[in-house]
């Protein structure tokens, strides 16, 4: 039985994958946000873009661990024991973050649909009555507005998808500005 730098069942070969699988996913990672920056000056919003490249950095780094612990002789069997542990407790967090991740999928499908972009203005319902905004920034679980005294006011998505929203027409620009 060989015994090299890459042999999965010492743990200097295990580890030594281990370094080889993180650099492989950081080196893919940083190419990701590379390509996005080159991008975003051709954009107008490039909310959705920094959503897909968030979550295709995410992706490439479950992918090399999935990959790793699949190479490794004895995580194989951890794994699998590891993933019917994480099923139950997958189901006990959803349950008590349901509003986190109710606003998580609000936010997805906000930057997904369009229902409104950064620079908007719009006029929305909510606990403390109308209010007219401009959105400012949309992550994952809010969507920061900006008022007319310049106050900040923080929307969970989940809000904003199930309220009424207004988008204030803004009045053409006079021959001649």
């Amino acid at each position: 039985m060989s015994h090299g730098l890459f042999d999965t069942t010492t743990l200097l070969g295990a580890m030594s994958l281990a370094v080889v699988a993180l650099a492989v996913a950081s080196t893919v990672a940083l190419l990701i946000r590379r390509f996005t920056r080159r991008l975003e000056p051709r954009l107008t919003d490039v909310t959705l873009l920094r959503f897909v490249t968030l979550f295709a950095q995410m992706i490439v780094f479950l992918a090399a661990l999935v990959l790793y612990a699949h190479a490794i002789p004895p995580l194989r069997t951890l794994a699998t024991a590891l993933l019917a542990g994480a099923s139950v407790l997958s189901v006990v967090a959803g349950l008590a973050a349901q509003d986190t991740l109710g606003n998580l999928i609000a936010g997805f499908t906000l930057v997904l649909s369009g229902t409104v972009r950064e620079g908007d203005t719009i006029k929305l319902y909510t606990p403390v009555g109308l209010i007219t905004a401009r959105v400012h920034a949309i992550s994952l679980g809010f969507t920061g507005l900006r008022d007319g005294d310049g106050n900040e006011v923080l929307v969970p998505n989940s809000v904003i998808m199930t309220s009424a929203i207004i988008r204030v027409a803004h009045p053409p620009a006079a021959a001649g500005d």
